[in-house]
């Protein structure tokens, strides 16, 4: 298949397969990087404008140390330029882990027979979310297993429990979603259950690698799941997620391919993705992968903010997969949202450890987590580096989602909203969760960033708002 982008904006591309390796490596074996075509590309980049999928191949094969630099210098000022200081925090809940396919690097596999298999039941979920509401979560993603029991009609009727639930001054704004492709109708279900974004990845966007690495079940239709997020398009769903897991084929493969995705959506349906991921394989039990395409630190490093220039308006998610030191290094390069206080374990937020089970050969998480900090201790680290910890989900509920967030986020208005928001919920976290020694830094933080608004009337607008929560309102944003 030649690329052309004028085929890609015609109706009838849509939930038709568009990944093709030749076209991919073409590009990633044209010619190579030169310093003047480099600077030129990130100079593009940081006017806020999408990179095409040969710039995004030039900076892919940039070698030299300088190069590479400059490339990570200038992912962290069109950071700052588009996102602000901001990190958007969430956690991640599995409510079941019962899987009917055999992928070769999840612990979850059906073929593990040392997993403890768990759903949560209606009781269990809720005691989940109070755990979760009690230490300040806002926001959660929900991780389900591909298995029939969890149908459409199941995770709408967990989403619509979660967002239920209250605990104090607690409550889930946003509930995201990370399970198996559905049909249209499936998603029609799904949305009618107000989610957020609607997550899957499709682990490796290389089609041998991905029929070696997924040998029986559901999951092993390539196109069936490549196709998915576009039946969450007709379906309503405009708000979407998309990911790869990095360590099973060549990351700059794997780069460009996220690339070409966030193209056919453009193309498709006049809007990018929410989020893109990008997950390192950890060790998971029974783990079974090629590890020749395993990613070290400084490749990691370097991709994450390839992709922040990339793809300046869309929101890049590094989660706790990752150690504390990673994470703290990475941010700074593009990412947008981390998990926080994370636990993987079925039921683990509101359980102590399971004594029943201690020194048997029963594994309980999927994959290995590597940062374990609590909530409270990543809010402190993130006030410590001067980010704003930021549990905002105003777009959402104001619809400014799909197309719509596109029109708000293209001119930058993301800063000019979402920061002040951030601090809004900031607020929230410090007066109803935070120990005084983070309360006390938190709001030197907050005093500090409040300082540096140019807009005078806008400043006065925000620190009405901040009191009017200091005084027990909640829930407000611009």
């Amino acid at each position: 298949m030649v690329f052309r982008p004028e085929i890609l904006k015609v109706k009838d591309q849509r939930m038709k397969p568009f990944i093709d390796s030749d076209e991919l490596w073409g590009y990633l074996n044209s010619a190579p990087a030169t310093p003047a075509k480099v600077r030129a590309i990130i100079a593009k980049s940081l006017e806020k404008n999408r990179l095409t999928l040969a710039e995004t191949a030039m900076l892919i094969s940039a070698t030299d140390p300088d190069l590479i630099e400059e490339i990570k210098q200038g992912a962290r000022a069109l950071k700052e330029k588009v996102y602000g200081q901001r990190i958007v925090l969430f956690a991640p809940l599995y409510i079941g882990n019962l899987c009917t396919n055999n992928c070769s690097y999840c612990g979850f596999k059906v073929t593990n027979k040392k997993v403890k298999r768990v759903t949560l039941d209606h009781d269990d979920l809720i005691a989940q979310v109070r755990a979760l509401e009690n230490s300040g979560h806002k926001r959660l993603i929900l991780v389900y297993g591909e298995h029939p029991l969890y149908d459409a009609h199941f995770i709408a009727e967990s989403v619509k429990t979660v967002y239920a639930v209250k605990s104090g001054p607690g409550e889930i704004r946003r509930v995201n979603i990370n399970a198996a492709p559905m049909d249209i109708d499936g998603f029609r279900i799904i949305k009618d259950a107000k989610i957020g974004t609607y997550q899957i990845f499709q682990e490796t966007y290389h089609q041998e690698t991905y029929a070696k690495v997924h040998p029986s079940g559901q999951k092993r239709n390539f196109d069936w799941r490549l196709t998915g997020l576009d039946r969450a398009q007709e379906a309503g769903i405009d708000d979407v997620g998309i990911g790869a897991l990095f360590g099973l084929y060549d990351w700059r493969f794997e780069v460009l391919a996220l690339v070409r995705h966030t193209n056919h959506f453009e193309a498709c349906y006049n809007v990018g993705p929410h989020t893109i991921s990008f997950p390192r394989i950890q060790h998971a039990s029974e783990l079974n992968v090629d590890k020749s395409h395993l990613v070290s630190d400084a490749e990691f490093t370097r991709l994450v903010a390839i992709l922040r220039l990339a793809v300046p308006y869309t929101g890049l998610i590094l989660t706790a997969r990752e150690s504390a030191a990673i994470r703290d290094e990475i941010m700074q390069f593009g990412v947008s949202q981390i998990d926080g206080g994370t636990n993987i374990e079925m039921g683990g937020y509101s359980k102590s450890p399971d004594k029943e089970n201690e020194g048997q050969d029963i594994d309980f998480e999927q994959f290995q987590i590597n940062d374990n900090r609590s909530l409270n201790e990543i809010m402190d680290d993130l006030i410590e580096h001067k980010y704003i910890p930021s549990f905002c989900t105003a777009c959402y509920r104001l619809g400014r989602t799909g197309e719509h967030f596109m029109e708000f986020s293209v001119p930058g208005f993301i800063k000019r909203f979402c920061q002040p928001n951030a601090l809004m919920t900031m607020v929230e976290y410090l007066e109803d969760y935070a120990p005084a020694e983070t309360r006390e830094k938190g709001y030197q933080l907050i005093r500090e960033k409040i300082d540096e608004i140019e807009d005078e009337a806008f400043k006065i607008k925000l620190t009405e708002k901040i009191d009017q929560i200091k005084n027990g309102q909640r829930d407000l944003y611009f």
